[in-house]
């Protein structure tokens, strides 16, 4: 963006006219201009009678891989990326922003397996949900607290514990987006940003998820179309009631996107005869204690999810791998 004009109001009617002509009538933005608009809004420049007619004309049309792209380069300059720490493998990326409404939410096993094998990890979301159990109440219960800054989250990584940051200090202006829905009543754009972000400065892998199956082609197209490669990597995968964790009961599909080619790494499971132990309730302190035993071995890690930590695993040490060979092979040519 063109520093002379950054902190200058936009004149957003231009872009309203092209997405705000209704679901069929709608043009999409171009990525530049999906860029242009979106930073705009972060940092508000946009008046509020344009936002809200931004918001909801984009509700109504729904994004194109373009515009997501455009809002999605937006998004990830708007606040401060993290330091990956030196080791063996790339950061993990876990988005939580759903939590569990019926089924207990292991989002915190899977990040602790990842922890614990070396992986610096980091999952962001909301802290609280008054009708779902959150993954920060779930860490809350196991002595992991929210990190409130940059620099705390790195020192988790550096203990070996996975690192919450809320929405709210990772990405304030993302998080201001969020907040809108009160107002509104519906989901924005930045609701699915969220889930797909990558807020490291190096090659990290994301595990994003989605609830519809419009999500799926469209998050599919982006990663094979639109993502920079060099951001690293991104597990899709159903989400388990909208968590990025596998099914406990039935293992979901897991497609990996590398260099924008998507393989299918884990394949949907059929119907099981046995559901495997878990608590025997959803509640964070039940939960909590549950994943503690399983940590210690007194409980089985379910099989999908011990297979989707195998495959990241796998996955972040080859990003890591990449890195380190593509930072030599500069190191040597210079």
């Amino acid at each position: 963006m063109d520093p002379l004009h950054q902190n200058q109001p936009l004149a957003a009617a231009r872009f309203i006219k092209e997405i705000g002509r209704g679901k069929d009538g709608a043009r999409s933005l171009t990525r530049a201009d999906a860029d242009l608009m979106y930073s705009a809004m972060l940092d508000g420049r946009v008046s509020d009678l344009e936002l809200g007619a931004i918001l909801l004309a984009m509700r109504i049309k729904g994004e194109s891989v373009d515009e997501l792209a455009g809002f999605l380069d937006a998004a990830e300059r708007s606040f401060e990326q993290l330091q990956a720490p030196a080791g063996d493998y790339a950061p993990i990326v876990i988005p939580s922003y759903n939590g569990s409404r019926n089924m207990p939410n292991l989002t915190p096993l899977l990040a602790l397996l990842l922890a614990r094998a070396g992986a610096p990890v980091l999952v962001h979301g909301v802290l609280h949900d008054p009708k779902r159990v959150t993954t920060a109440e779930v860490f809350h219960e196991l002595g992991l607290p929210p990190a409130g800054s940059v620099q705390a989250a790195q020192a988790e990584f550096e203990r070996g514990v996975p690192a919450f940051m809320p929405i709210d200090m990772l990405a304030p202006k993302l998080a201001h987006q969020l907040s809108l829905r009160r107002i509104l009543g519906v989901r924005s754009s930045t609701h699915t940003l969220v889930k797909i972000m990558q807020p490291f400065l190096q090659p990290a892998l994301r595990l994003t998820s989605y609830t519809h199956p419009e999500y799926l082609e469209m998050l599919s197209a982006y990663f094979t179309t639109a993502a920079p490669p060099e951001r690293g990597d991104a597990f899709l995968m159903r989400g388990t009631e909208g968590e990025t964790v596998a099914n406990a009961r039935r293992a979901q599909q897991i497609e990996w996107f590398h260099e924008n080619q998507r393989t299918i790494l884990v394949q949907k499971q059929g119907p099981v005869d046995e559901i495997p132990p878990l608590p025997p309730s959803s509640d964070a302190q039940t939960t909590a204690s549950w994943i503690r035993e399983a940590l210690a071995g007194a409980q089985s890690v379910p099989g999908p999810i011990a297979e989707q930590v195998e495959q990241c695993l796998l996955v972040s040490r080859q990003i890591r791998t990449r890195q380190i060979h593509h930072v030599y092979s500069n190191d040597i040519s210079g």
